[in-house]
């Protein structure tokens, strides 16, 4: 099965209240068993400075764009493997 981990940001604290990665889109692409089908799903990670940020995880369309960046926010796709959440 292939799942795909796609990174954002709802809210920040930025001086113009916009994230500048917006308009990107930071993906990462992984292949698991069928038992990880529990994962699929949206988390948050409260940096608790007013930036929040989002990981959703789905099945991957066959014919999605994949970035395989994640602006060095890779360890939450991790913490979320190995712990259900984000730590």
């Amino acid at each position: 099965m292939r799942l795909i981990a796609e990174l954002t940001m709802p809210r920040n604290n930025a001086w113009n209240g916009k994230w500048a990665g917006k308009d990107n889109k930071y993906t990462i692409l992984f292949s698991t068993s069928k038992n990880m089908c529990k994962y699929i799903g949206n988390y948050r990670y409260d940096f608790g400075d007013g930036w929040i940020a989002n990981v959703e995880i789905r099945e991957a369309e066959y014919r999605e764009k994949i970035t395989n960046e994640f602006l060095g926010y890779g360890w939450m796709v991790d913490s979320i493997k190995i712990n259900k959440k984000i730590l």
